[in-house]
Protein backbone atom coordinates (compact mmCIF):
# COMPACT_ATOMS: atom_id res chain seq x y z
CA UNK A 1 0.00 0.00 0.00
CA UNK A 2 1.37 3.42 -0.92
CA UNK A 3 2.15 5.77 1.93
CA UNK A 4 0.06 8.91 2.38
CA UNK A 5 1.69 12.22 3.25
CA UNK A 6 -0.01 12.41 6.65
CA UNK A 7 1.68 9.17 7.63
CA UNK A 8 4.96 11.10 7.95
CA UNK A 9 3.62 13.10 10.93
CA UNK A 10 6.15 11.86 13.51
CA UNK A 11 8.56 9.29 12.02
CA UNK A 12 10.63 7.54 14.67
CA UNK A 13 12.04 4.23 15.86
CA UNK A 14 12.34 2.67 19.30
CA UNK A 15 15.60 2.63 21.25
CA UNK A 16 18.65 4.71 20.48
CA UNK A 17 20.33 7.51 22.43
CA UNK A 18 20.73 11.29 22.35
CA UNK A 19 24.46 12.09 22.55
CA UNK A 20 25.53 15.77 22.36
CA UNK A 21 25.32 16.75 18.70
CA UNK A 22 28.42 19.01 18.60
CA UNK A 23 27.55 19.95 15.02
CA UNK A 24 27.63 23.69 15.69
CA UNK A 25 31.38 23.70 15.03
CA UNK A 26 30.90 23.21 11.27
CA UNK A 27 27.17 23.08 10.39
CA UNK A 28 27.19 26.71 9.18
CA UNK A 29 30.52 26.54 7.31
CA UNK A 30 30.50 26.20 3.50
CA UNK A 31 32.68 23.54 1.89
CA UNK A 32 36.24 24.67 1.04
CA UNK A 33 38.56 22.97 -1.43
CA UNK A 34 41.99 22.14 -0.03
CA UNK A 35 45.12 22.58 -2.19
CA UNK A 36 46.60 19.50 -3.82
CA UNK A 37 49.25 17.97 -1.53
CA UNK A 38 52.73 16.87 -2.61
CA UNK A 39 51.62 13.24 -2.69
CA UNK A 40 48.40 11.22 -2.76
CA UNK A 41 48.16 7.58 -1.72
CA UNK A 42 45.32 5.61 -3.33
CA UNK A 43 44.52 2.36 -1.46
CA UNK A 44 43.26 -0.41 -3.73
CA UNK A 45 40.65 -1.44 -1.17
CA UNK A 46 38.26 1.42 -0.44
CA UNK A 47 34.99 -0.48 -0.58
CA UNK A 48 33.19 -3.67 0.37
CA UNK A 49 34.21 -6.44 -2.04
CA UNK A 50 37.31 -7.32 -4.05
CA UNK A 51 40.19 -4.80 -4.10
CA UNK A 52 40.97 -3.04 -7.36
CA UNK A 53 43.84 -4.32 -9.50
CA UNK A 54 46.59 -1.84 -10.48
CA UNK A 55 47.14 -1.22 -14.20
CA UNK A 56 49.99 1.29 -13.84
CA UNK A 57 53.63 0.82 -12.97
CA UNK A 58 56.25 2.88 -11.18
CA UNK A 59 57.32 5.84 -13.30
CA UNK A 60 54.06 6.17 -15.24
CA UNK A 61 52.72 9.70 -15.61
CA UNK A 62 48.99 9.98 -14.88
CA UNK A 63 46.54 12.84 -15.18
CA UNK A 64 43.74 13.71 -12.81
CA UNK A 65 40.86 11.31 -13.48
CA UNK A 66 42.97 8.64 -15.23
CA UNK A 67 42.23 5.01 -14.47
CA UNK A 68 45.03 3.53 -12.33
CA UNK A 69 43.38 0.32 -11.07
CA UNK A 70 40.56 -1.72 -12.58
CA UNK A 71 37.70 -3.33 -10.67
CA UNK A 72 38.65 -6.69 -9.18
CA UNK A 73 35.23 -8.21 -9.90
CA UNK A 74 31.54 -7.33 -10.01
CA UNK A 75 31.47 -6.30 -6.35
CA UNK A 76 34.38 -3.93 -6.83
CA UNK A 77 35.10 -0.52 -8.34
CA UNK A 78 38.08 0.96 -10.18
CA UNK A 79 40.44 3.58 -8.75
CA UNK A 80 41.48 6.80 -10.44
CA UNK A 81 44.27 9.29 -10.00
CA UNK A 82 42.93 12.15 -7.89
CA UNK A 83 45.81 14.40 -8.99
CA UNK A 84 48.14 14.70 -11.97
CA UNK A 85 51.56 13.27 -11.17
CA UNK A 86 53.95 10.33 -11.42
CA UNK A 87 53.46 6.88 -9.94
CA UNK A 88 56.08 6.71 -7.22
CA UNK A 89 55.50 3.30 -5.69
CA UNK A 90 52.99 0.45 -5.38
CA UNK A 91 53.33 -0.77 -1.84
CA UNK A 92 51.56 -1.60 1.40
CA UNK A 93 50.46 1.54 3.22
CA UNK A 94 48.59 2.47 6.43
CA UNK A 95 44.82 2.22 5.89
CA UNK A 96 42.03 3.79 8.00
CA UNK A 97 41.09 0.24 9.06
CA UNK A 98 44.39 0.04 10.95
CA UNK A 99 45.88 -2.48 8.54
CA UNK A 100 48.61 -2.15 5.94
CA UNK A 101 46.99 -2.59 2.52
CA UNK A 102 48.21 -2.31 -1.09
CA UNK A 103 48.19 1.27 -2.37
CA UNK A 104 49.48 3.38 -5.25
CA UNK A 105 51.60 6.39 -4.31
CA UNK A 106 51.53 9.32 -6.73
CA UNK A 107 53.96 12.23 -6.54
CA UNK A 108 51.83 15.24 -7.48
CA UNK A 109 53.15 17.59 -10.17
CA UNK A 110 53.77 20.86 -8.31
CA UNK A 111 53.24 23.09 -11.33
CA UNK A 112 50.29 21.26 -12.88
CA UNK A 113 47.01 23.16 -13.27
CA UNK A 114 45.28 19.88 -12.30
CA UNK A 115 42.83 20.27 -15.16
CA UNK A 116 41.66 16.83 -16.32
CA UNK A 117 41.65 16.00 -20.00
CA UNK A 118 38.41 16.50 -21.91
CA UNK A 119 35.90 13.69 -21.55
CA UNK A 120 32.71 12.66 -23.26
CA UNK A 121 29.77 13.36 -20.98
CA UNK A 122 26.95 10.90 -21.67
CA UNK A 123 23.30 11.90 -21.39
CA UNK A 124 22.02 9.52 -18.74
CA UNK A 125 18.48 9.72 -20.11
CA UNK A 126 19.70 8.19 -23.38
CA UNK A 127 21.51 5.25 -21.78
CA UNK A 128 20.11 1.77 -21.40
CA UNK A 129 20.02 0.39 -17.88
CA UNK A 130 23.16 -1.80 -18.39
CA UNK A 131 25.01 1.20 -19.84
CA UNK A 132 23.99 3.41 -16.94
CA UNK A 133 25.08 0.80 -14.38
CA UNK A 134 28.41 0.39 -16.18
CA UNK A 135 28.94 4.16 -16.18
CA UNK A 136 28.38 4.27 -12.41
CA UNK A 137 30.84 1.41 -11.85
CA UNK A 138 33.40 2.97 -14.19
CA UNK A 139 33.06 6.16 -12.16
CA UNK A 140 34.13 4.32 -9.01
CA UNK A 141 31.02 5.34 -7.07
CA UNK A 142 30.50 3.71 -3.67
CA UNK A 143 28.35 4.51 -0.67
CA UNK A 144 29.82 7.67 0.83
CA UNK A 145 28.06 7.32 4.18
CA UNK A 146 30.73 5.02 5.60
CA UNK A 147 29.93 1.48 4.44
CA UNK A 148 31.35 2.09 0.92
CA UNK A 149 29.18 -0.53 -0.78
CA UNK A 150 29.62 -0.33 -4.59
CA UNK A 151 26.66 1.66 -5.91
CA UNK A 152 26.38 -0.21 -9.22
CA UNK A 153 25.64 -3.39 -7.24
CA UNK A 154 22.69 -1.65 -5.61
CA UNK A 155 21.53 -0.69 -9.09
CA UNK A 156 21.58 -4.40 -10.03
CA UNK A 157 19.07 -6.13 -7.70
CA UNK A 158 18.29 -9.82 -8.32
CA UNK A 159 15.98 -10.52 -11.22
CA UNK A 160 12.35 -10.40 -10.18
CA UNK A 161 12.95 -7.88 -7.37
CA UNK A 162 10.17 -5.30 -7.18
CA UNK A 163 11.15 -2.08 -5.45
CA UNK A 164 8.51 0.26 -4.05
CA UNK A 165 10.66 2.83 -2.26
CA UNK A 166 14.09 4.33 -2.82
CA UNK A 167 15.11 6.02 0.43
CA UNK A 168 17.77 8.69 0.52
CA UNK A 169 19.61 8.87 3.83
CA UNK A 170 20.22 12.49 4.82
CA UNK A 171 20.06 11.90 8.57
CA UNK A 172 23.77 12.14 9.43
CA UNK A 173 22.99 11.24 13.03
CA UNK A 174 26.60 10.82 14.23
CA UNK A 175 27.76 13.69 16.48
CA UNK A 176 30.10 16.31 14.95
CA UNK A 177 29.62 15.30 11.29
CA UNK A 178 28.11 17.80 8.82
CA UNK A 179 29.28 16.42 5.48
CA UNK A 180 25.86 15.33 4.20
CA UNK A 181 24.29 18.44 5.72
CA UNK A 182 26.46 20.75 3.63
CA UNK A 183 26.00 18.65 0.48
CA UNK A 184 22.22 18.98 0.80
CA UNK A 185 22.47 22.73 1.46
CA UNK A 186 25.01 23.50 -1.27
CA UNK A 187 24.19 20.85 -3.90
CA UNK A 188 20.44 20.15 -3.66
CA UNK A 189 20.09 19.80 -7.44
CA UNK A 190 22.82 17.18 -7.60
CA UNK A 191 21.14 15.29 -4.78
CA UNK A 192 17.76 15.31 -6.52
CA UNK A 193 19.23 14.57 -9.95
CA UNK A 194 21.18 11.61 -8.56
CA UNK A 195 18.05 10.33 -6.83
CA UNK A 196 16.07 10.65 -10.06
CA UNK A 197 18.76 8.74 -11.98
CA UNK A 198 18.59 5.88 -9.48
CA UNK A 199 14.78 5.87 -9.50
CA UNK A 200 14.74 5.67 -13.30
CA UNK A 201 17.38 2.91 -13.34
CA UNK A 202 15.49 0.85 -10.75
CA UNK A 203 11.98 1.69 -11.96
CA UNK A 204 11.02 2.95 -8.50
CA UNK A 205 8.01 5.23 -8.26
CA UNK A 206 8.48 6.72 -4.77
CA UNK A 207 11.63 8.44 -3.51
CA UNK A 208 11.81 9.41 0.15
CA UNK A 209 14.52 11.73 1.48
CA UNK A 210 14.84 11.42 5.26
CA UNK A 211 16.56 14.36 6.98
CA UNK A 212 16.78 14.84 10.74
CA UNK A 213 14.97 17.94 11.99
CA UNK A 214 18.20 19.50 13.27
CA UNK A 215 19.04 20.36 9.63
CA UNK A 216 16.14 22.69 8.72
CA UNK A 217 18.20 24.56 6.10
CA UNK A 218 18.91 21.27 4.29
CA UNK A 219 15.19 20.39 4.27
CA UNK A 220 14.34 23.84 2.91
CA UNK A 221 17.09 23.70 0.25
CA UNK A 222 15.79 20.39 -1.10
CA UNK A 223 12.14 21.45 -0.97
CA UNK A 224 12.89 24.71 -2.80
CA UNK A 225 14.40 22.98 -5.85
CA UNK A 226 12.04 19.99 -5.89
CA UNK A 227 9.43 21.82 -8.04
CA UNK A 228 12.01 21.94 -10.86
CA UNK A 229 11.67 18.15 -11.12
CA UNK A 230 7.89 17.88 -10.82
CA UNK A 231 7.20 17.76 -14.58
CA UNK A 232 9.61 14.88 -15.19
CA UNK A 233 8.42 13.04 -12.10
CA UNK A 234 4.80 13.40 -13.17
CA UNK A 235 5.64 12.23 -16.69
CA UNK A 236 6.97 8.94 -15.31
CA UNK A 237 4.40 8.55 -12.53
CA UNK A 238 6.99 9.19 -9.80
CA UNK A 239 7.01 11.10 -6.53
CA UNK A 240 9.76 12.46 -4.27
CA UNK A 241 9.05 13.54 -0.67
CA UNK A 242 11.45 15.34 1.67
CA UNK A 243 10.66 14.26 5.24
CA UNK A 244 11.92 15.67 8.53
CA UNK A 245 12.76 12.98 11.08
CA UNK A 246 13.02 12.85 14.84
CA UNK A 247 16.56 13.58 16.03
CA UNK A 248 17.82 10.37 17.59
CA UNK A 249 20.94 8.27 17.15
CA UNK A 250 21.19 6.00 15.11
CA UNK A 251 18.34 7.35 12.98
CA UNK A 252 20.55 7.06 9.91
CA UNK A 253 21.05 3.30 10.28
CA UNK A 254 19.41 1.52 7.38
CA UNK A 255 16.91 -0.54 9.37
CA UNK A 256 15.98 2.38 11.62
CA UNK A 257 15.45 4.69 8.65
CA UNK A 258 13.24 2.17 6.84
CA UNK A 259 11.14 1.64 9.97
CA UNK A 260 10.73 5.37 10.55
CA UNK A 261 9.71 6.19 6.98
CA UNK A 262 7.69 3.14 5.93
CA UNK A 263 6.72 1.46 9.22
CA UNK A 264 8.23 -1.70 7.76
CA UNK A 265 10.63 -3.71 9.91
CA UNK A 266 13.39 -5.65 8.18
CA UNK A 267 13.11 -9.19 9.63
CA UNK A 268 16.13 -10.96 11.05
CA UNK A 269 18.16 -12.52 8.28
CA UNK A 270 16.42 -10.49 5.58
CA UNK A 271 17.50 -7.49 3.48
CA UNK A 272 15.69 -4.23 2.68
CA UNK A 273 15.23 -5.59 -0.85
CA UNK A 274 12.95 -8.26 0.62
CA UNK A 275 10.63 -5.44 1.70
CA UNK A 276 10.79 -3.64 -1.64
CA UNK A 277 13.09 -0.92 -0.25
CA UNK A 278 16.55 0.34 -1.18
CA UNK A 279 18.56 2.91 0.83
CA UNK A 280 21.30 5.18 -0.48
CA UNK A 281 23.35 8.03 0.99
CA UNK A 282 22.89 11.63 -0.23
CA UNK A 283 26.59 12.05 -0.98
CA UNK A 284 26.53 8.96 -3.17
CA UNK A 285 23.67 10.15 -5.36
CA UNK A 286 25.29 13.58 -5.64
CA UNK A 287 28.44 11.88 -6.95
CA UNK A 288 26.33 9.94 -9.50
CA UNK A 289 24.90 13.23 -10.75
CA UNK A 290 28.40 14.70 -10.91
CA UNK A 291 29.58 11.88 -13.18
CA UNK A 292 26.91 12.75 -15.75
CA UNK A 293 27.49 16.47 -15.25
CA UNK A 294 31.29 16.57 -15.61
CA UNK A 295 32.27 13.18 -17.05
CA UNK A 296 34.75 12.75 -14.18
CA UNK A 297 34.88 9.71 -11.87
CA UNK A 298 34.79 9.96 -8.08
CA UNK A 299 38.08 11.79 -7.33
CA UNK A 300 37.29 13.79 -4.21
CA UNK A 301 34.79 13.97 -1.41
CA UNK A 302 33.55 16.32 1.28
CA UNK A 303 35.01 15.57 4.72
CA UNK A 304 34.10 17.23 8.02
CA UNK A 305 37.31 18.04 9.93
CA UNK A 306 36.16 18.97 13.41
CA UNK A 307 36.45 18.62 17.16
CA UNK A 308 37.90 20.85 19.86
CA UNK A 309 41.35 19.49 19.05
CA UNK A 310 41.54 21.11 15.58
CA UNK A 311 42.31 24.81 15.23
CA UNK A 312 39.97 25.57 12.32
CA UNK A 313 37.06 23.13 12.11
CA UNK A 314 35.99 22.95 8.46
CA UNK A 315 34.03 21.13 5.79
CA UNK A 316 36.69 20.29 3.24
CA UNK A 317 36.64 18.99 -0.33
CA UNK A 318 39.53 16.53 -0.14
CA UNK A 319 41.26 14.68 -3.01
CA UNK A 320 40.98 10.93 -2.46
CA UNK A 321 44.36 9.82 -1.13
CA UNK A 322 45.32 13.03 0.67
CA UNK A 323 46.98 12.23 4.00
CA UNK A 324 45.68 13.17 7.43
CA UNK A 325 48.66 15.44 8.01
CA UNK A 326 47.91 17.43 4.85
CA UNK A 327 44.24 17.84 5.75
CA UNK A 328 45.18 18.99 9.26
CA UNK A 329 47.66 21.50 7.87
CA UNK A 330 44.89 23.01 5.73
CA UNK A 331 42.70 23.29 8.84
CA UNK A 332 45.33 25.14 10.89
CA UNK A 333 46.81 22.10 12.59
CA UNK A 334 45.83 20.42 15.83
CA UNK A 335 45.84 22.09 19.25
CA UNK A 336 48.55 21.49 21.84
CA UNK A 337 46.20 19.32 23.90
CA UNK A 338 44.91 17.16 21.01
CA UNK A 339 44.93 13.53 22.11
CA UNK A 340 42.82 11.35 19.82
CA UNK A 341 41.96 11.23 16.12
CA UNK A 342 38.78 9.44 15.10
CA UNK A 343 38.11 8.67 11.43
CA UNK A 344 34.36 9.00 10.98
CA UNK A 345 32.04 9.82 13.87
CA UNK A 346 32.88 9.32 17.56
CA UNK A 347 30.19 6.67 18.08
CA UNK A 348 31.43 4.23 15.43
CA UNK A 349 34.66 5.59 13.96
CA UNK A 350 38.05 3.91 14.58
CA UNK A 351 40.90 5.80 16.20
CA UNK A 352 43.93 6.56 14.05
CA UNK A 353 47.57 6.26 15.01
CA UNK A 354 49.34 7.40 11.84
CA UNK A 355 49.14 10.82 10.20
CA UNK A 356 50.29 9.23 6.91
CA UNK A 357 46.90 7.48 6.64
CA UNK A 358 45.05 8.64 3.50
CA UNK A 359 41.47 9.75 3.10
CA UNK A 360 39.45 7.09 1.27
CA UNK A 361 36.02 7.22 -0.36
CA UNK A 362 34.05 6.07 2.70
CA UNK A 363 35.49 8.60 5.17
CA UNK A 364 32.82 11.09 6.23
CA UNK A 365 34.76 13.00 8.83
CA UNK A 366 37.83 13.37 11.04
CA UNK A 367 37.21 14.22 14.68
CA UNK A 368 40.14 15.46 16.79
CA UNK A 369 39.49 15.25 20.53
CA UNK A 370 41.45 17.16 23.18
CA UNK A 371 42.75 15.71 26.43
CA UNK A 372 39.71 16.88 28.41
CA UNK A 373 37.41 14.77 26.24
CA UNK A 374 39.58 11.65 26.20
CA UNK A 375 39.65 10.21 29.68
CA UNK A 376 40.50 6.67 30.64
CA UNK A 377 37.60 5.20 32.58
CA UNK A 378 37.76 2.30 34.98
CA UNK A 379 35.59 -0.61 33.96
CA UNK A 380 33.29 -2.11 36.60
CA UNK A 381 31.21 -5.27 36.76
CA UNK A 382 27.83 -5.29 35.06
CA UNK A 383 25.10 -4.25 37.53
CA UNK A 384 22.23 -5.63 35.39
CA UNK A 385 20.64 -2.19 35.11
CA UNK A 386 19.17 -2.89 31.68
CA UNK A 387 20.11 0.47 30.16
CA UNK A 388 21.82 -1.26 27.24
CA UNK A 389 18.67 -3.26 26.46
CA UNK A 390 16.58 -0.08 26.41
CA UNK A 391 19.06 1.68 24.13
CA UNK A 392 19.62 -1.12 21.61
CA UNK A 393 17.74 -0.20 18.43
CA UNK A 394 17.72 -3.81 17.12
CA UNK A 395 16.46 -5.35 20.39
CA UNK A 396 19.27 -7.79 21.07
CA UNK A 397 20.69 -8.37 24.58
CA UNK A 398 24.00 -6.47 24.91
CA UNK A 399 24.29 -7.47 28.56
CA UNK A 400 24.27 -11.19 27.80
CA UNK A 401 26.41 -10.77 24.68
CA UNK A 402 29.02 -8.86 26.66
CA UNK A 403 29.28 -11.66 29.20
CA UNK A 404 29.60 -14.27 26.44
CA UNK A 405 32.26 -12.19 24.66
CA UNK A 406 34.39 -11.97 27.80
CA UNK A 407 34.17 -15.74 28.07
CA UNK A 408 35.04 -16.14 24.37
CA UNK A 409 31.80 -17.99 23.59
CA UNK A 410 31.61 -16.47 20.15
CA UNK A 411 29.59 -19.22 18.47
CA UNK A 412 26.90 -18.96 21.16
CA UNK A 413 26.76 -15.21 20.61
CA UNK A 414 26.06 -15.75 16.94
CA UNK A 415 23.76 -18.75 17.07
CA UNK A 416 21.67 -18.00 20.15
CA UNK A 417 21.88 -14.22 20.70
CA UNK A 418 21.80 -12.74 17.19
CA UNK A 419 25.26 -11.16 17.16
CA UNK A 420 24.90 -10.70 13.40
CA UNK A 421 22.06 -8.24 14.00
CA UNK A 422 24.42 -5.93 15.91
CA UNK A 423 25.49 -2.98 13.76
CA UNK A 424 28.12 -1.77 16.27
CA UNK A 425 26.32 1.56 16.69
CA UNK A 426 27.78 2.01 20.19
CA UNK A 427 24.50 2.86 21.95
CA UNK A 428 25.06 0.16 24.57
CA UNK A 429 28.59 1.34 25.37
CA UNK A 430 27.38 4.95 25.55
CA UNK A 431 24.74 4.27 28.23
CA UNK A 432 26.64 1.67 30.27
CA UNK A 433 27.25 3.05 33.81
CA UNK A 434 29.95 0.42 34.35
CA UNK A 435 31.98 1.65 31.35
CA UNK A 436 31.99 -1.79 29.75
CA UNK A 437 33.18 -1.45 26.12
CA UNK A 438 30.32 -3.55 24.79
CA UNK A 439 30.46 -2.38 21.18
CA UNK A 440 34.21 -3.00 21.01
CA UNK A 441 33.73 -6.49 22.45
CA UNK A 442 31.11 -7.25 19.81
CA UNK A 443 33.32 -5.91 17.04
CA UNK A 444 36.18 -8.17 18.17
CA UNK A 445 33.79 -11.12 18.38
CA UNK A 446 32.59 -10.55 14.83
CA UNK A 447 36.19 -10.31 13.63
CA UNK A 448 37.01 -13.64 15.31
CA UNK A 449 34.04 -15.34 13.65
CA UNK A 450 34.99 -13.93 10.24
CA UNK A 451 38.56 -15.18 10.58
CA UNK A 452 37.33 -18.62 11.53
CA UNK A 453 34.73 -18.97 8.82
Amino acid sequence: MALKHHEYSSPHFLGGVHPPESKELTAHLPVRRMPFPDEVVIPLSQHIGAPAKPIVKVGDHVERGDLIAEAGGFVSVPMHASATGTVKEITRWPHPSGNLTPAIRIAVDKHSAQVPRARTIPDWRGLSKPELIQAVQDGGVVGLGGAAFPTHVKLSPPEGTVLEYLILNGCECEPYLTTDHRIMVEQPRRVLTGLLIMMRALDVKVGLIGVENNKPDAIVALQEVLPEYEAELKEHGMRIDVIGLTVRYPQGAEKMLILALTEREVPRGKLPLDLGVLVQNVGSVASIAEIFETGLPLLERVVTVTGHGIRKPSNVLVPIGAKLKDVFEFCGGVTMDARQIVMGGPMMGPSQANLETPIIKGITGIVVLPAGEVKSQEEYDCIRCGHCLDACPVFINPQRLGLLAKNMRYETMQEDYALNDCMLCGCCSYVCPSNIPLSQLFGASKAYLRRNG
